[in-house]
């Protein structure tokens, strides 16, 4: 696939694209807490919507969730991964949308406390750090400078900050008890944030600022 975009990279033969990587829970799906049931799984309104405009534009759509469930032992990897199959099956359903890829950092926030002791170390995957991200970037050829972390967390925004993307804050889920928080962040990162009302917005802000323009069709 052939594209334009300044600022793109190429690795080897192909283009990298964009990526828009996405927060599950208060993002794109109501916050239940610690989400157990994939019948409890409800969509943000839009959230189908702005999946299907990431995909009709060729931009990577990717979830990126922290889930320290499964080393509290709230749940398995089978759960969790139906978890996903169900979002993905709404996303489908309710907007016509595809995600690229679903990332999760299994681990809890504070080493040792963990209810499974394989989940209990350090980590390089766990929101704000970039692992997810990084690790996305390589298995789907993406550009992390021309990508995006969306999410209703401070965490999040920092997270794309911290590959050197940007970060937007939906004031949905816990986003709008997160909104002064941004006032934190470091002067020299000014420009590369902002809050947005909802995932749907955020992805129209992002396609408007990216101009990217896949040759060939959207990617799937």
């Amino acid at each position: 696939m052939e594209a334009q975009l300044a600022g793109i990279p190429e690795r080897g033969t192909a283009v990298l694209r964009p990526a828009v990587f996405l927060d599950r829970d208060g993002t794109l799906v109501e916050n239940r807490g610690y989400l157990t049931d994939p019948g409890q799984l409800r969509l943000i309104p839009g959230a189908g919507e702005a999946i299907r405009l990431l995909n009709d534009a060729g931009v990577a759509a990717v979830v990126a969730t922290n889930q320290s469930a499964l080393a509290r032992g709230l749940l398995d990897e089978t759960r969790l991964a139906a978890i996903h199959e169900r979002l993905r099956a709404l996303l489908l359903a309710v907007g016509g949308g595809v995600l690229d890829g679903v990332y999760y950092c299994p681990h809890h926030p504070e080493p040792g406390k963990a209810g499974r002791p394989e989940r209990t170390l350090l980590c390089a995957c766990r929101k704000p750090l970039p692992g997810m991200m990084l690790r996305a970037a390589v298995e789907l050829d993406l550009s992390l400078s021309v990508s995006t972390v969306v999410g209703d967390t401070i965490s999040d925004v920092q997270a794309g900050i911290s590959f050197g993307g940007r970060g937007l804050l939906v004031e949905t889920g816990d986003g709008i008890e997160e909104v002064p928080r941004l006032s934190g962040l470091p002067s020299e990162v000014k420009g590369r944030w902002a809050a947005v009302p909802d995932v749907l917005s955020a992805v129209r802000l992002e396609l408007s600022r990216m101009r990217w323009v896949p040759h060939g069709g959207p990617a799937r």
